[in-house]
């Protein structure tokens, strides 16, 4: 069925596919020999001259697989061979016996809809003339991923008669409609097939032995809170003691650390839950009865399959998305057996994008379904037309072979950011760090769009529509600052205005929403804790769409529940989101978001797998107009993206022969028990002197500031998805090329704007952080008369970079850190302290923040709030840490590793981190952390601060930082 590709040995080629497609092809071309009379009709409807809606010859081809697959007369089908979807041997021993599936393979955008539509049409009209047959069914169950995507396929329903897609779409003839509502469509999403548990009460309470009982056996992790994470149950001391009490847990085994704090524990637990004939009496409703043999169709049915997952290790790391894709991959074919086992499955429908095992689990991962049958990717339905063409970062300013604007997330982790900035190997990194160098990225495609959105307006009169921008962030904290940034305009952390006035929000005009991972949760699932969740989910699910659509009476189709809400939030009855510009997104766009007006996307987080490269570029891929030009084709749509780093050949790791053990990893964090060895630090981000009345610079030594497009692109280019014979993208192609420049953004600078800004930020730091005695208005016109001298001699432009860029971080930073570093107090006032400067958008650090997985070599140790010292070397680590540990002076201390903590120094321009590697509590009269800050002499003393790669001799016996008191 698949085949090691001759061209590209990482690919596959689809032997079926492809034998399937002859076939077809013989077979439509004779007349489709063999089907029924009903087939032939819907057949010659959909085929014939003059439709108002032309469907696509991708729809018609998928359609016609399964119709053949199904109907063709043996002849045809000889020596074709669909494999089953086999349940393991253990599944075969529970009484699964898997089911027949065909995998169609549609681009986003492509029409899938149209396809489930046509499939259900023909299905149900023929066993309604032959209850007989069993070839067919007349109940249909379409499952899908989450609300959205159900809520948009109601319109299979045929009760809806002319408001159906049936109707809309023209798939039946009008005569037909009625034989059609003779049969059932049910559209529900994959997490009904969870089996309810039957227990009441809390952890203390009985467990009501109700239902059929299951048994589970699982290893929980003794922790400061009861929660679950990564995949992991965590459960405070206290709480796993009340369940072992209340008979909830049977112990099988206890692990215990060096000091004999209990870690983790191997427990089985029995659970009550519906049994499968209940299950299935919920899902598919009183109204079917007990019919049989029934049609299924997987929505996204990359999320449906057997993932056949080897015992993990138990000291693994642990994957939070992998595991959240195992549950559902698994929930999800677990309720498709039930139902084969309790009603029989006829066959079973799945469309996707990407029909692969793509998680990463699995030992089928990055290989097709075995049991795909027909293929339409992405690179056939851009050719084709029938979607936007992504255009992605080709090449830049920098000359590096992938330029950095094309997987930003990588650049920045990678060439950018300081350890400190890192927030440490396993940390998320600060989000000021993110933006400083996202900000030119992030301008280029903002100039762009504001310049789109007035063509849009001058030619699109009738379409008040505006294009969407899409930024998708790692977290919440990012998402947070950049909604701040871009909304409300916000210049916390350093960062200079980002001044994209389309997307401001202001006064009554909502402009720019901030989507959070919790929002998409909640409503996949239809369980939003509050109005404000739905209605935020309401404005997403909106976006781009200017009207409801009427029923035949010409009244609007509301949502479910929309117009209740809308009415108890005294808001209007119009899609909420058809005014909204840009959206930041915590992760991904939920699937089945169909916003056709998206027309730029940058990704500001990692991206672990194309799979979610695909999904969120797709985001952005649907038309806007699917009007033909004179041409008789579509006219070109675009969406620019940076940032995704997509590719057209998804899979570039070769699955044959045997793969490398994984090494063993090992579980770093702050024990709940030795939390009086808790260390706290502050976070500085740099340093100052208090000013009391007049300020100065000594010109002759102040840096310059040069603007490099070597370092950081002010421009790049952008093609299509055409890639050379190494899989990359390539200049080379039919598509056009297109330059994203911040030559928008400069258009609408000024120069004498950028001092006023720069003085006011330098003005309001001196002021807020009381390092400045006389009032601002005093400051004010001192510092702008040095910003404007320090930007006329010292600041050095290399094209195509331009002196505006400084609106821009990361140079607007390091512009304010050079004025910092040159300002200096009036001397004949007398001499001022330096004081530091603490970071804004986090407080302390602490030990109970280390939380991360290492296959490094690690120490347990006694005197320290986390379990192990994680060592960088061979044994320099491992000798400091048995010394410190047992020196009498020690109170407590913790090796810097994944504490993110660093003493902050600035250098020829550059921002630089010294390092420490252990941090120690002295025993001593002064044990209070909160008033200890670095030295400042610290940082100006570049032979004590110079960086040092792992393993690499050390210049100095132990590098440490002592907090609470003064060694004697």
């Amino acid at each position: 069925m698949l085949a090691l590709s001759k061209t590209y040995k990482p690919a596959y080629e689809m032997v079926l596919v492809n034998h399937l497609r002859e076939r077809v092809a013989s077979w439509r071309k004779q007349g489709y020999p063999g089907v029924t009379r009903t087939t032939h009709e819907l057949l010659q409807w959909w085929h014939r001259e003059g439709r108002q809606a032309r469907l696509f010859f991708a729809q018609l081809e998928a359609v016609e697989t399964i119709i053949f697959l199904r109907e063709a007369r043996q002849d045809f089908l000889q020596g074709i061979n669909v494999p089953r979807d086999e349940p393991s041997e253990q599944q075969k021993s529970e009484g699964k016996a898997g089911f027949q599936r065909y995998a169609c393979k549609m681009a986003t955008g492509s029409g899938k809809t149209t396809v489930m539509a046509m499939v259900a049409a023909w299905s149900i009209l023929n066993k309604v003339n032959d209850r007989s047959d069993a070839r067919f069914s007349d109940v249909v169950l379409v499952v899908c991923p989450n609300v959205t995507i159900r809520n948009r396929l109601q319109e299979l329903n045929p009760e809806n008669g002319e408001s159906s897609v049936y109707r809309t779409r023209d798939i039946v003839p009008p005569h037909l409609m009625p034989s059609l509502t003779r049969g059932r469509v049910l559209v529900t999403n994959w997490h009904v097939f969870e089996p309810q548990g039957i227990q009441v009460g809390g952890v203390s309470s009985k467990v009501v032995k109700a239902g059929v009982p299951v048994q589970v056996r699982e290893t929980i992790s003794i922790a400061a809170k009861t929660t679950t994470a990564r995949g992991t149950r965590y459960l405070t001391e206290d709480d796993f003691n009340r369940q072992v009490a209340a008979g909830m847990l049977r112990v099988l085994e206890e692990k215990r650390d060096a000091s004999g704090n209990l870690t983790k524990v191997h427990v089985e637990a029995f659970r009550y839950v519906e049994s499968d004939a209940h299950l299935i009496e919920r899902i598919l409703g009183r109204e079917v009865g007990g019919k049989k043999n029934i049609l299924v169709m997987n929505d996204e049915a990359h999320h449906a399959y057997r993932i056949r997952k080897p015992e993990p290790d138990e000291d693994e790391e642990e994957d939070e998305e992998a595991e959240d894709f195992f549950k559902e991959a698994t929930v999800w074919i677990d309720g498709l057996d039930r139902i084969q086992k309790q009603r029989g499955i006829n066959f079973a429908v799945d469309l996707s994008a990407t029909p692969f095992f793509l998680g990463r689990v699995g030992r089928d991962t990055n290989k097709p379904f075995p049991w795909v049958v027909s293929d339409f990717g992405l690179v056939d339905a851009i050719e084709s037309g029938l979607v936007k063409i992504p255009q992605l970062a080709v090449r830049d300013t920098t000359g590096a072979q992938i330029p950095g604007y094309f997987n930003i997330w990588k650049w920045l982790m990678d060439e950018k950011l300081t350890p400190a900035e890192r927030g440490g190997k396993k940390a998320s990194p600060k989000p000021e760090a993110v933006l400083k160098y996202a900000h030119h990225p992030i301008a280029m495609l903002g100039g762009l769009w504001e310049e789109l959105l007035t063509a849009w307006q001058k030619t699109k009169a009738d379409d008040k529509r505006p294009p969407v921008f899409i930024i998708v962030c790692k977290n919440t904290k990012i998402a947070k600052l950049l909604y701040e940034w871009i909304a409300e305009g916000s210049t916390a952390g350093g960062l200079p205005p980002a001044k994209i006035d389309g997307f401001r929000n202001k006064k009554g005009q909502i402009n720019t929403i901030r989507v959070d991972t919790k929002v998409v949760h909640e409503t996949d699932t239809g369980e939003a804790k509050s109005d404000e969740v739905q209605w935020m989910r309401s404005t997403l699910d909106t976006v781009g769409k200017a009207a409801w659509p009427f029923d035949r009476q010409g009244r609007p189709i509301y949502p479910v529940g929309f117009e209740a809400l809308a009415t108890k939030l005294q808001k209007p009855l119009t899609p909420p989101g058809k005014d909204i510009r840009c959206i930041i997104s915590v992760g991904m766009l939920t699937e089945g978001w169909d916003c056709n007006t998206v027309t730029h996307i940058i990704g500001l987080r990692p991206f672990m797998s194309q799979l979610l490269c695909e999904q969120v570029v797709g985001r952005g891929l649907r038309r806007a107009s699917y009007e033909v030009g004179p041409d008789g084709k579509f006219t070109e749509e675009v969406a620019q993206v940076l940032g995704v780093p997509f590719e057209v050949i998804p899979f570039k790791a070769n699955p044959t022969g045997p793969q490398p053990p994984r090494p063993k990893q090992n579980h770093v964090h702050a024990i709940p028990s030795k939390e009086k060895f808790a260390i706290t630090f502050p976070r500085v981000e740099g340093y100052t002197q208090a000013i009391r009345n007049k300020v100065t610079v000594d010109w002759k030594s102040v840096p310059t500031l040069t603007l490099e497009p070597g370092k950081i692109p002010p421009e790049v280019e952008m093609k299509g998805l055409n890639v050379n014979n190494k899989g990359r993208l390539s200049l080379s192609g039919p598509s056009k090329t297109s330059t994203a420049s911040l030559d928008a953004f400069r258009s609408q600078r000024r120069l004498q704007e950028l001092v006023f800004d720069l003085a006011g930020a330098l003005t309001k730091d001196y002021v807020a952080q009381g390092r400045y005695e006389a009032p601002a208005h005093v400051l004010f016109p001192q510092l702008g008369a040095i910003v404007k001298r320090y930007i006329d001699e010292k600041v050095k432009v290399h094209k195509p970079a331009d002196v505006k860029d400084l609106f821009l971080s990361p140079y607007y930073g390091w512009l304010i850190e050079k004025l910092r570093d040159a300002i200096r107090p009036d001397t004949a006032q007398g001499e001022t302290p330096e004081v530091p400067r603490y970071e804004k958008g986090r407080g302390p650090g602490s030990t109970a923040d280390v939380d991360l997985w290492t296959s490094r070599d690690v120490r347990e140790v006694t005197k320290s709030h986390i379990n192990y010292v994680v060592a960088d070397t061979k044994k320099w680590e491992q000798t400091a840490a048995y010394f410190i540990d047992k020196h009498p002076l020690t109170e407590a201390f913790v090796k810097n590793a994944g504490l993110g903590f660093a003493i902050p120094y600035f250098h020829n321009g550059q921002p630089h981190d010294y390092l420490p590697d252990f941090i120690i509590r002295l025993k001593g009269p002064s044990r209070t952390t909160s008033s200890w800050r670095p030295r400042a002499s610290m940082t100006r003393k570049k032979s004590r601060l110079r960086r040092r790669s792992v393993g690499s001799r050390r210049s100095m016996p132990m590098a440490v930082t002592v907090v609470g008191a003064t060694p004697s």
